[in-house]
């Protein structure tokens, strides 16, 4: 499967597929006589398996070093879960963060009249 093949099929820009590649989250893609990447089966469950791992928020860095630890073996199992856990974490950081972002957006919509009119009137004053 060509590399523009794989990112049809995975939703994915060919930069971020040779990103991914780059930095070892996927490993080294075969390649044709011609030196074009042929992308196996094997390649195609990293590709998904990265996917995967990004769209539950974990983070490049902390995926490169899951990466790092699923292939020294399955005695880093521990090791993988505690990164898990640490991207939980962070992301439940992160959703707090959002949460009183957006009760901030929603009070100033609610109040925009009253209050945000005047503090842009403000902002016009010479």
């Amino acid at each position: 499967m060509t590399i523009a093949e794989v990112a049809k099929k995975f939703d994915l820009s060919t930069d971020t597929l040779r990103y991914y590649e780059r930095i070892g989250l996927v490993p080294p893609v075969t390649r044709n006589k011609s030196g074009i990447r042929d992308y196996q089966q094997e390649d195609l469950n990293w590709v998904e398996f990265i996917k995967c791992m990004r769209t539950a928020y974990v983070s490049i860095e902390g995926l490169v070093e899951y990466v790092d630890l699923f292939q020294q073996g399955k005695h880093t199992q521990e090791a993988r879960k505690a990164i898990l856990t640490e991207e939980y974490e962070t992301l439940l950081g992160r959703l707090e963060e959002m949460q009183k972002g957006a009760e901030r957006l929603k009070w100033k919509i609610d109040n925009y009249d009253e209050i945000m009119n005047k503090c842009e009137e403000r902002l016009n004053q010479d």
